[in-house]
């Protein structure tokens, strides 16, 4: 039997200590049924599942940063440190990928993000890149989604840093963040199964595998979705200038006492506007939402908190 039929043999949980330093998240994906699927599948091709998670990771690039045109920027970077782009996919995508891609941090997200997010994917549908680290790559001491997460740079827009990738594209806000990457290898195998079925993910895992680059076919696929979703203002004041000439079209008048240039008084209004069931461009909503309205909800911490570079280094034997 070969090596990758004795790893993938092995239980999952066993498998998932090599993936993955948090004890949480093996409780957690020891059981779960999308990386049982990536696991299955990679044995079934040969490929031994541990070594492919440690040198692969995948970077969606979301509905806003195809509004954006982030898709060279974000090319030329990967390429900058130490990236190599090995598969393109265009992938459609609705509100059930993102409750099963963030479905271990979305018990602390606010009924308003949610609502958001699920705009959000009806702008566009999105590219998602398999990367690699480039020939010769000596950083052996964290797997390429670690060093990925790590470069790409925080959520929280305040602590973003030059030269990380989020600070490149711009820095919006917490939700308009462009970009999304797997924490660690054990993520990298989960989030595959989200994003493709079995059919296609056997091409991923194949052209992933074969280590072509292929970043020509993320510029294709981006060219096609540029034409099919206009870039929109990111900027708080256009959306509200947008929303208020809908509002005046539906005859919604806007209550006198509601001060607009407060966050309270934006997202008074939008709630106004969603009581009443008015019509408003998707766009503008999610844009001031984004900077108007609450992200998360209560104090407790998200089910399976990010692993951070330092936890995977200090786990190591």
């Amino acid at each position: 039997m070969s090596e990758a039929n004795n790893s993938a043999g092995e239980p999952l949980r066993e498998l998932l200590t090599a993936m993955t330093p948090s004890t949480g998240k093996i409780d957690a994906y020891a059981d779960d049924t999308y990386l049982q699927e990536t696991v299955d599948q990679l044995d079934r091709l040969g490929l031994d599942a541990t070594k492919f998670a440690a040198g692969h990771s995948l970077l969606l690039l979301k509905p806003d940063a195809i509004v954006a045109r982030a898709v060279e920027p974000t090319l030329n970077w990967l390429a900058d440190n130490g990236f190599r782009v090995v598969g393109a996919y265009r992938v459609p995508v609705d509100r059930h990928l993102a409750r099963a891609l963030w479905y271990f941090a979305w018990n602390i997200a606010s009924p308003e993000r949610r609502r958001l997010a699920d705009l959000l994917v009806g702008i566009s549908d999105v590219l998602v890149l398999v990367v690699r680290g480039l020939p010769g790559d000596d950083d052996r001491d964290l797997p390429t989604s670690v060093r990925l997460t790590e470069a790409k740079g925080a959520t929280d827009p305040r602590k973003r840093r030059p030269g990380e990738l989020r600070y490149l594209l711009g820095r919006h806000n917490y939700l308009l963040n462009l970009v999304h990457s797997p924490d660690d290898p054990a993520d990298v195998l989960r989030e595959l199964a989200i994003y493709f079925d079995e059919r296609r993910r056997a091409t991923v895992l194949e052209r992933a595998s074969a280590g072509a680059d292929r970043a020509a076919d993320a510029i294709a696929i981006a060219n096609d979705l540029y034409s099919r979703s206009p870039a929109r203002s990111f900027d708080r004041t256009d959306a509200l200038e947008r929303l208020l000439r809908d509002l005046a079209r539906g005859g919604f008048p806007v209550p006198p006492e509601l001060d607009l240039d407060t966050d309270a008084g934006c997202a008074q209004l939008l709630h106004s506007a969603w009581t009443e069931g008015k019509e408003l461009d998707p766009w503008s909503v999610i844009v001031l939402g984004s900077y108007v309205l609450p992200m998360r909800t209560g104090t407790q911490p998200q089910m399976l908190r990010p692993v951070s570079a330092r936890e995977w280094l200090e786990a190591r034997p």
